[in-house]
């Protein structure tokens, strides 16, 4: 249990989170939105920190990140809780535990301990993954400082809803900023994750880009009847090209049915070539089919010579011609972060 870095105190022992753009206001002995930070006696706390539910040394593929670091693994680590209510999380057996699992549900992992255990398992970096990261902000944050001191990359895969405070605190310690946007209106995020002002999430992403030079990627999971409308996906497109830049890699993601929308059935083929097409149609240059294996969309290739960078399949990974960030055939920018962890 840790002091929280961002909060303030208020009138009758009452505090206001600074953490998420929720900004819960909680009264003494009740907990925030993800109820992982608790108002004890006016002062609080953050109740995970250290307490891992999930740890894998993944390939960073698997984030997905496809132009941060291609062929690497990162120790991956997550905890519980998360401050979205996701209708289609596919980890809400961890999302949805509250702090009474935090000592049999979990593990201790110290930030020392998750540099040592990176680099028992040859991983060039760390990520906060599995659920929102920033609901055990301060341990990402002791972590992330770490991890710099030890030439390692940082990475948060993250639904956005950080607030600037928390952005501009870890900015200097986070090299790679993996972020959903689930749709693009108000009834869907209202509908999907009960987020009432989403976005928020679009202003801070561009933050982390333009102010942090993070590496940006965006996730669209595509659920039918739902997000896989033209005009949010048209959106979505538009906004990235016009906002992160037409080299940001956009992963258009296939549905599979979990949690609360079981009913529901796996995404098209056809949705996800559709979106794919939109996102070309727009200007990306780097539009991938997520969650089907085998997909021509998966490798990198350059848009300007058509010549193959990278060759995947699944998280099967061959750098075929990349020359730093460029393309070794004909020097075209692809938009690749391969040197190392970005200095302060």
């Amino acid at each position: 249990m840790h002091e929280a870095l961002l909060y303030e105190k208020l009138p009758g022992s009452r505090v206001r989170c600074h953490t998420c753009q929720w900004r819960c206001r909680i009264n003494p002995g009740k907990f925030g939105v993800c109820g992982m930070y608790q108002n004890q006696d006016g002062i609080l706390y953050n109740l995970n920190y250290a307490r891992v539910s999930s740890v894998a040394a993944d390939p960073i593929e698997k984030k997905p990140l496809f132009h941060f670091y291609p062929g690497t693994l990162c120790l991956s680590l997550g905890t519980l809780g998360c401050n979205f209510h996701c209708k289609h999380c596919q980890n809400w057996e961890i999302s949805t535990a509250d702090s009474s699992s935090l000592i049999r549900g979990c593990r201790e992992i110290q930030p020392q301990t998750s540099i040592d255990l990176a680099r028992q398992y040859k991983c060039r970096g760390i990520s906060w993954t599995y659920n929102e990261p920033t609901i055990w902000f301060e341990h990402t944050y002791d972590s992330a400082r770490l991890a710099k001191e030890n030439g390692l990359y940082t990475v948060y895969v993250t639904n956005g809803y950080a607030t600037p405070e928390t952005l501009d605190m870890i900015g200097p310690y986070l090299d790679a900023w993996r972020v959903d946007v689930k749709g693009f209106t108000d009834e869907f995020y209202k509908t999907l994750s009960g987020i009432p002002r989403w976005q928020g999430i679009l202003e801070i992403t561009q933050r982390a880009k333009e102010k942090w030079n993070m590496h940006v990627e965006v996730v669209t999971n595509i659920i039918p009847t739902m997000n896989d409308d033209d005009e949010q996906l048209t959106g979505i497109a538009n906004w990235i090209k016009d906002k992160l830049g037409e080299l940001t890699p956009w992963h258009v993601t296939r549905f599979h049915p979990q949690h609360r929308l079981r009913d529901l059935p796996p995404t098209p083929l056809e949705t996800i070539e559709r979106a794919w097409e939109i996102g070309k149609k727009a200007g990306l240059k780097f539009v991938y089919a997520g969650n089907v294996p085998g997909h021509s969309s998966e490798s990198t290739v350059c848009y300007n010579c058509g010549k193959l960078n990278v060759e995947r399949y699944g998280y099967q990974t061959d750098i075929r011609g990349l020359d730093g960030s460029r393309c070794k055939f004909c020097g075209a920018e692809l938009n690749f972060r391969v040197s190392g962890p970005k200095e302060g």
